[in-house]
């Protein structure tokens, strides 16, 4: 694909080039410093298309070239994910109180789920597709973990949660687990999705309880994913389907412009 010298663009460099930066800020706000460092030096109308293969000639083609940049970042991040290598622990008087409510909504927004009439959903390339009820869930083998909570807004904090370790969940449904995929959704209407190997992980919970007690809804109740490999916003709450695919299936804040791998 022919590469236009810059002079040529009928675009407003400088405001291209600061839109990149700025997505890149925010959709890579997880990778390493080396390779924010790359992918800064490499912000030039023709580096992008370098990078990308692309032609920038309007703004649909610098979309293009940026969503390249984090298809790519999506699989380095991957390549480096180490499914052995454990996140940090902590002890129970590092546990941050009280911690942070966070949500694309407001805390007065708390979508309140009734545990009665509650079923988990199990879709896909899974063997066993019934419906989970919370009492199945907690009659399973639980663990708990003290891990960081790290947000792409620039805070962190660290809490206690428990539950059920979703690689065995995933083994019980009997889920294919060389699937590329493992998608959610949710009653407040989030969705998102992560990789298998991130899936495994061993601190990967199913998540019920906060610091010892019944989750609380402003944290996720009935269920949350919990994933200190991951930054916050692909860590769901208020879950209610689980579904295995080798289709990509997204996200909420993913669909916006977020990296999708979204974590180390």
């Amino acid at each position: 694909m022919k590469i236009m010298p810059a002079a040529h663009l009928d675009i407003d460099r400088d405001a291209v080039l600061k839109e990149a930066v700025d997505r890149i800020g925010r959709a890579d706000a997880c990778i390493s410093a080396q390779r924010r460092d790359f992918l800064r030096r490499s912000l030039t109308l023709g580096g992008l298309s370098l990078l990308t293969a692309c032609t920038l000639t309007d703004e649909r083609s610098v979309d293009m070239a940026l969503n390249g940049i984090s298809r790519m970042n999506d699989k380095v991040q991957g390549w480096l994910f180490d499914p052995d290598r454990l996140a940090p622990t902590y002890p129970e008087s590092a546990i941050t109180r009280p911690f942070p409510f966070n949500a694309y909504y407001g805390e007065d927004e708390v979508r309140k789920v009734e545990e009665s009439g509650y079923r988990l959903e199990v879709t896909g390339l899974v063997s066993d597709k019934r419906k989970w009820n919370l009492a199945a869930l907690r009659a399973m083998p639980q663990t708990d973990q003290i891990t960081r909570h790290i947000c792409v807004e620039g805070w962190s904090a660290i809490g206690r949660w428990g539950g059920v370790s979703f690689a065995g969940f995933l083994r019980q449904i009997g889920a294919d687990l060389s699937a590329k995929y493992v998608g959610f959704k949710c009653a407040d209407d989030y969705f998102t999705s992560i990789d298998m190997p991130t899936a495994l992980h061993p601190q990967t919970l199913l998540t019920l309880t906060y610091d010892g007690q019944p989750l609380p809804p402003k944290y996720g109740f009935p269920m949350k994913l919990r994933m200190p490999t991951k930054l916050g916003y692909k860590n769901p709450k208020h879950i209610q389907a689980i579904f295995v695919t080798n289709t990509y299936p997204g996200g909420y804040w993913e669909d916006q412009g977020y990296n999708w791998f979204g974590g180390s």
